[in-house]
């Protein structure tokens, strides 16, 4: 079963890190994501640019694109991991080993529906 861990973290937080602290964690977070895909569980993960950078296409018809998410809450959506795990308990269990390198970050474990890979995308 496939499982979206999304990761949440308060956007003014993360962006006050200096590189060296923003260094330490992504090497930590890298750790559990390289255990992660020797063991054959991780998918596609990704760490998302900046809500000031995002915009949203919402409406009837064709839309309208408007800046910005603009959620009524103090944490963003930062980041997301898929994960190939047996049960929920083994992709809470995989969510944990995130969490313990980056405490300060929430989680939200989904089961996913319908997955599409798609085609690799290379780096830029």
């Amino acid at each position: 079963m496939f499982y979206a861990v999304l990761a949440y973290h308060v956007e003014e937080t993360v962006q006050s890190w200096t590189p060296e602290e923003d260094k330490a964690l992504m090497k930590d977070l890298l750790e559990v994501n390289d255990r992660l895909t020797r063991e054959g569980k991780l998918g596609p993960a990704a760490r998302l640019g900046p809500t000031a950078a995002a915009v949203t296409l919402r409406g009837p018809g064709d839309g309208m694109v408007i800046d910005g998410p603009f959620a009524e809450t103090k944490e963003q959506l930062l980041g997301l991991y898929v994960l190939d795990c047996a049960n929920q308990d083994e992709a809470i269990a995989a969510a944990r080993d995130l969490k313990r390198v980056n405490p300060t970050a929430v989680y939200e474990i989904r089961p996913i529906m319908l997955y599409l890979p798609g085609v690799p995308l290379a780096a830029r």
